[in-house]
């Protein structure tokens, strides 16, 4: 910003000064506008043809002054200018060594293949949480531009395995395949379960028999973003009030609540206590809407059931009450 500052100011000093030099020559030779201002180019650009007709001596000492002046800016210009490529380069190649020490320390992260609609749209709310993720996908200008937000970035190839080594996918928590494409996500699917067995992989599907074949490939969940947005639809006319609750508790729009999952930490003081007993519920900020447990999922449970190490709490709440709930549950015996 400081460079460009510069470059504004020096720009308005060689028009302001190519202005008073035509007049300036106008008035004290008495030439013609047009032949003052070719005059005043042809000595700040130091092209040196000559004078457009002969000068007084007080013209030239007005041209002198012009010389100087004229000359000085055009070299400041210049100066200027290297100095801004100059840091702009220096910028991007500090940057992207910043950002590579920063990608190879991640651990327990998430990785984005593909940065259209669907994968800006998880970044996002990655971001918002905060979870640590990267960002991989083919286009420099899209690369570019998320790691102009501060987002972490990798431009390259999803399918490769080079590519997803250097997102660090073996420290990864998850993957997302987000490719236009359904056959790049296979491919994105099969090379990504083949560096890391352990890794949780949602594709996106395009088509309705993709999926199939991304769950083969090895994805653990596959979602239609079209599917979704023509239930989404459906919904709206026959559950609009429904859905703006789910809204209002999913994004913060309206009513300041969040759903979450807290998970009971294996040295839990909620471990083998009951709902009733841990107090949870006195809480007026929490509600507590289902326990997982495995592949069950029991929903609205009782003030008598009992949690259990590994448990999964879904609750609902206040996000202050629920960052209050999630470091109990991990707060050991004692």
């Amino acid at each position: 910003m400081k460079v460009l500052r510069h470059l504004v100011f020096i720009t308005l000093a060689l028009a302001l000064l190519t202005a008073v030099g035509t007049v300036g020559f106008h008035y004290i030779e008495g030439w013609t506008y047009f032949d003052g201002f070719y005059m005043v180019l042809t000595t700040i650009t130091t092209i040196g043809y000559g004078e457009v007709h002969p000068l007084s001596q007080t013209g030239r000492w007005f041209n002198v002054f012009l010389i100087i002046t004229g000359v000085s800016l055009l070299f400041l210009l210049i100066g200027t200018l290297t100095q801004g490529l100059l840091e702009f380069e220096l910028h991007s190649f500090f940057g992207r060594r910043k950002m590579e020490r920063e990608i190879s320390r991640l651990k327990d992260h998430y990785i984005i293949c593909g940065a259209g609609r669907v994968g800006r749209s998880v970044a996002r709310e990655l971001a918002r949480k905060p979870a640590p993720f990267v960002i991989v996908d083919q286009s420099e200008s899209k690369v570019a531009k998320f790691a102009a937000e501060g987002w972490l970035t990798i431009a390259g190839d999803a399918t490769q395995e080079t590519t997803l080594r250097e997102a660090r996918i073996e420290r990864a928590a998850g993957l997302v395949a987000a490719a236009t494409k359904d056959a790049d996500n296979i491919y994105i699917v099969l090379t990504a379960r083949g560096l890391n067995p352990q890794l949780k992989i949602i594709a996106r599907a395009s088509e309705e028999d993709a999926e199939k074949h991304l769950l083969t490939a090895g994805a653990n969940a596959v979602v239609s973003p079209y599917h979704f947005a023509g239930r989404r639809i459906a919904q709206t006319f026959l559950r609009p009030h429904v859905l703006d609750f789910i809204d209002s508790a999913t994004a913060h729009l309206g009513l300041d609540l969040e759903i979450a999952e807290i998970v009971i930490g294996n040295h839990s003081r909620f471990a083998g206590q009951s709902l009733a007993a841990s107090k949870i519920r006195h809480d007026p900020g929490v509600i507590v809407l289902a326990i997982k447990r495995g592949p069950e999922m029991q929903m609205t449970p009782s003030r008598d059931d009992v949690m259990q190490a590994g448990d999964y709490l879904i609750v609902m709440g206040e996000p202050a009450a629920l960052r209050k709930l999630e470091q109990e549950a991990g707060a050991t015996v004692g």
